[in-house]
């Protein structure tokens, strides 16, 4: 019927706005960081993940991917602040945010071969490993069993990533990356030009690969038949 089919037809086009915002959001906030316009940044970066929410939430799609960037708008919030306790509290929130991506990935995962979920298992760990051998020794004392512990977490994220296929594996890895890019400025390391232009981009392609990977990953597996 014309009527039932109202709400849903106007919550598509909220999303689609909501998604557009997000996109625009994205698109000023990587120019302000490019330009270094801290004040486009400051007012930017808040706005990224809640648009991105709303458009998860008018799509309906599952409440734990809605928790998951929401906590991540917790983290990008507090690591606009400074301090050692300010970056912690950042990155328990991302970190409580990861933990919502893998009860997702467990629940809608489809799991791997035993060959190929070896091979993927020990690459990980072997990035883990050799990242965190590297910057341990240049990583402040208090921040090193944090960063290690962190680590190991969004390391497992992005394994869990590869189980719900390449898109939202393409983000797990992404965010692995944004998030070393991060790290590598707490060990004081040497950075390229516009460091948070370069851990701003990995990171909004990470979030918005793993949102489209878990709503289609979830689509997928609610219309699959029941297993008996």
């Amino acid at each position: 019927m014309p009527g039932a089919r109202t709400p849903a037809l106007t919550r598509h086009r909220y999303g689609t706005a909501a998604l557009v915002a997000f996109g625009l959001a994205a698109a000023g906030d990587l120019a302000a960081l490019a330009l270094g316009a801290d004040l486009g940044h400051t007012i930017l970066k808040p706005l990224l993940m809640p648009l991105l929410a709303a458009y998860v939430v008018l799509r309906q799609g599952p409440p734990l991917l809605t928790a998951a960037l929401l906590f991540g708008w917790g983290g990008d919030v507090l690591l606009l602040g400074e301090g050692d306790l300010v970056f912690l509290a950042g990155m328990g929130s991302f970190a409580l945010g990861h933990l919502c991506y893998l009860a997702l990935f467990r629940r809608n995962g489809e799991g791997h071969g035993t060959a190929r979920g070896t091979f993927i298992v020990a690459t990980y760990a072997c990035a883990l490993i050799i990242t965190v051998a590297l910057l341990w020794p240049d990583l402040p004392p208090d921040m090193r069993i944090p960063v290690a512990g962190y680590s190991l977490l969004l390391t497992a994220m992005a394994f869990g990533a590869t189980t719900l296929g390449l898109t939202a594996a393409a983000g797990g890895g992404l965010f692995l990356l944004s998030d070393t890019l991060i790290a590598t400025d707490v060990a004081d390391w040497a950075q390229a030009p516009r460091p948070d232009f370069w851990i701003m981009l990995t990171y909004l392609a990470a979030q918005i690969l793993l949102t489209t990977g878990v709503r289609t990953g979830t689509l997928t597996s609610e219309s699959a038949p029941a297993r008996p």
